[in-house]
Formats: structure tokens, C-alpha cells, sequence
């Protein structure tokens, strides 16, 4: 019987929870010493930021080809994703800041606050441009190293067949990585196993409740920005800037978003959302073929959405009072940590860290949020999808049909890995 990755890790984390819950009510302080399987998978997630950010974004821009001949599909199909992500990440940070799921929680009351990392909005302009890029590097400066990677990788592409070595090498090194990750997805049954028996052990079943609750807010805030943005912002520029309706449009694209939710993956469900897009929603295979592949490399909505809520709400179960300033580094970490995440299941949480770090917030929150990850990921993995099959109908309508005939069949034949 082939071994199924996906359902071992989902199975995985259930039983995890569920074992670290007994363990954790009845072996009282002995239980603490299962937290270490806990920071161990933390640490792991930590190791790997900073190979996963240099290869991913590398990879992800060089795939597009020579920057300067992506031409008006391209830059549309850009901008336009990056505007959505935007949005997203916005709704999300309102969302979590009314409800305030965190507020309260027993972290709160149990831990001391650790100090938040302050920025003013000329702090995180400067910081995206250290003076070491190597010791920005060393201490997991995020946004610096995501900067960088996106403007090497655009640079590398405008260099030739010079460059074909490179390119190859990190699209190589990504692959590497990428498998390293899954390596760690793995263990996550036995993180989630030892964050709550740890956590159980050291702060007791009657706090550990507290948690829960604050973990379910967390899960329904996110949920409801989910919803926002996908029933509500999308449909809208779907309308207005494409002239479709969307209940209708949702109809035809229908097994893409199904898929995508049972998958939990954007990159498995590429060929069923294709199909979807050009045979039942009539959209332009010339327009589908690269908008669809880009957007399953660069265009994560749900995740964005996700981990700015996440890292409030890990802020707020820290007690950890957030500037204006530190919010503006989260948005911005956000959306451009969403672009290097990868279309498999769990990425989001691999990059939740990288924003946690730029905002100078405690990684450890993460296990706060990590038995329920499973479950939302398929939520947000949906959004996304039905964020790349909406882009392809608004794009089309943006280009017109003498830009569509002008395109090159080659496009289509031919769209970005």
C-alpha cells in the first residue's frame, strides 16, 4: 500500500491532540517533560526559514522568465494578485483586532509579556535594506532577506543563458527544501502531542482551558475573515471588473474549489482548476495557462489572510501591545511571505514563522494555533483557488480582446512552474 503523506499528517495530528490531552489531564507535572518534542518541531520550522525564503522566492521569480518581457498579462496578472493578497492581509488584521480572540488568554496570565519588537513606518522602510545582508541572515531579519531574494531573482533573469546554472541550482535547492519540510510536516504529530502535554503540564488543566476556548475564537476569527474575502471583496471585483456573476461563475468553477478544499493543496489542484476555467467558465487557455500556474506560486490569499491573524492573535495571547508601526510589519511580511509559500499542504505554517520573527514576536505561540492548522488550511487553501480562477476572469476582461488575440500561443503552452 503506497504511504498517503497527507492523511498520515492529518490523522497524525488528531491522535496527537488527542493523546497530548489524556497524557497531559492525568500524568499532572510529568507531563512537562514532553514539551521538548514540542520545541523540537519548533525549532526545526525555525531552522529551515532561511533556505525556504532565499530558494522559494529565487525559484518563484525566475520561473516567470526575463522580468522585462513579461509584457501587459504579466504585469497585470502581478499586480492584481498583489492587490487581492493586499486586501486580504487587511480584512484580516481588522477582523482580528475587533474580535480580539487572543485577549485574555492564559498565556496572558501565566507568562510574563516578552517586549514586542517597536517600528515606526521609516523603520520598516530602512529595514528592508540592512547594511549586512549575512547578519540579517543570522538573526532571521525576514523582510530584508525576502526583498533581496525577490530582487536577485528578478536580476538573474534578465542575464541570459549566463544565468541557466544559477537558475537551475535554486530551482534544485528549493526542491530540497521543500522536501525537508515535508521531512518536518511529519513530526508534526509529535509536536502538536508534546506542545499539549507540555503545556498542559506546566499550566494545568483549568488554564489549558482557557486556551482552548481562546484557540476556538482564533479559529472563528479566522474563519470570518476568510469568509469576508471570499464571499464578499472577491465577488465584487469578480462583478465589477469582470462583469460576471459570481454565484454563476462559482457554479462552473465549483470542482476547483472542492478539490482544493479536500486536497488542501493549490499546486494538486492546478490541472482541475484549468479545466474548470477554460472549459466550463470559457476563459482564454492562452490566459488560464499562465495566470493559473502564477497563481499558484504567488497568490495566497487565505494564507495571508491567516498568518496576520495568527500573529495578532498570538500578540494578544502574549499580552504584547502592537504599534501601528510593528501591524505595518505584518501586513507587509505577510503578503510577501505568502508569495514564498509553497502550494502543499501545511506551507502556511512554515512561513507563519517568518512573520512572527519580523514582528519580533515569540515563535512559540505557534503551538497555540498548531492542532487546529489542519483543519483551517483547507479553508484557506480554498480562498485561494477561488482567488486564481476569479483573477483569470478579471484579467481577461482587463486585457481586451486585441491584447488576448495579440498574445503568443506559447503561453499557454508553456506557463511558469
Amino acid at each position: 500500500m503506497k504511504f498517503n503523506r497527507e492523511k498520515f499528517i492529518l490523522w497524525g495530528l488528531l491522535i496527537g491532540m488527542v493523546l497530548g490531552g489524556v497524557v497531559g489531564i492525568y500524568a499532572g507535572d510529568a507531563a512537562a517533560s514532553f514539551g521538548f518534542l514540542g520545541t523540537l518541531f519548533l525549532n526545526a520550522l525555525k531552522l529551515i526559514i532561511v533556505p525556504l525564503i532565499v530558494a522559494s522566492m529565487i525559484s518563484g521569480v525566475t520561473s516567470l522568465g526575463d522580468v522585462r518581457k513579461l509584457g501587459k498579462l504579466g504585469a497585470t496578472a502581478v499586480v492584481y494578485y498583489l492587490v487581492t493578497t493586499a486586501i486580504a492581509v487587511t480584512i484580516g488584521i481588522i477582523v482580528v483586532n475587533i474580535i480580539q480572540p487572543g485577549v485574555g488568554g492564559a498565556i496572558d496570565s501565566t507568562a510574563l509579556a516578552p517586549e514586542a519588537a517597536e517600528y515606526s513606518i521609516l523603520d520598516v522602510i530602512l529595514g528592508m535594506f540592512p547594511p549586512n545582508i549575512i547578519d540579517a541572515a543570522a538573526r532571521t531579519d525576514v523582510m530584508p532577506l525576502i526583498v533581496f531574494s525577490l530582487v536577485f531573482g528578478a536580476v538573474l533573469t534578465t542575464l541570459g543563458k549566463r544565468a541557466a546554472p544559477v537558475i537551475h541550482l535554486f530551482d534544485v535547492v528549493n526542491e530540497v527544501i521543500l522536501k525537508i519540510v515535508g521531512y518536518i510536516m511529519l513530526f508534526a504529530p509529535f509536536g502538536v502531542f508534546g506542545l499539549i502535554a507540555g503545556k498542559l503540564g506546566d499550566v494545568g488543566w483549568d488554564a489549558f482551558q482557557v486556551e482552548l476556548l481562546k484557540t476556538a475564537e482564533y479559529s472563528v476569527t479566522v474563519l470570518a475573515g476568510l469568509a469576508l474575502h471570499g464571499v464578499i471583496a472577491l465577488p465584487l471585483l469578480l462583478y465589477f471588473l469582470a462583469r460576471r456573476v459570481p454565484l454563476r461563475y462559482l457554479g462552473n468553477t465549483a470542482e476547483a474549489i472542492v478539490t482544493a478544499f479536500s486536497t488542501a493543496s493549490s499546486s494538486a489542484t492546478l490541472p482541475v482548476t484549468m479545466e474548470a476555467v477554460e472549459k466550463n467558465a470559457r476563459i482564454s487557455n492562452k490566459v488560464g495557462g499562465f495566470v493559473l500556474p502564477l497563481g499558484a506560486t504567488i497568490n495566497m490569499d487565505g494564507t495571508a489572510l491567516y498568518e496576520a491573524v495568527a500573529a495578532i492573535f498570538i500578540a494578544q495571547l502574549y499580552g504584547v501591545d502592537l504599534t501601528i508601526g510593528t501591524q505595518v510589519v505584518i501586513f507587509l511580511t505577510a503578503i510577501l511571505a505568502s508569495v514564498g509559500a509553497a502550494g502543499i499542504p501545511q506551507a502556511g505554517l512554515v512561513t507563519m514563522v517568518m512573520v512572527l520573527n519580523a514582528a519580533g514576536l515569540p515563535t512559540e505561540g505557534i503551538g497555540s494555533i498548531l492542532a487546529v492548522d489542519w483543519f483551517l488550511d483547507r479553508f484557506r487553501t480554498a480562498t485561494n483557488v477561488w482567488g486564481d480562477v476569479i483573477a483569470c476572469a478579471v484579467i481577461e476582461k482587463r486585457l481586451g480582446a486585441e491584447a488576448l488575440d495579440a498574445l503568443p500561443s506559447a503561453i499557454a503552452a508553456n506557463p511558469p512552474e
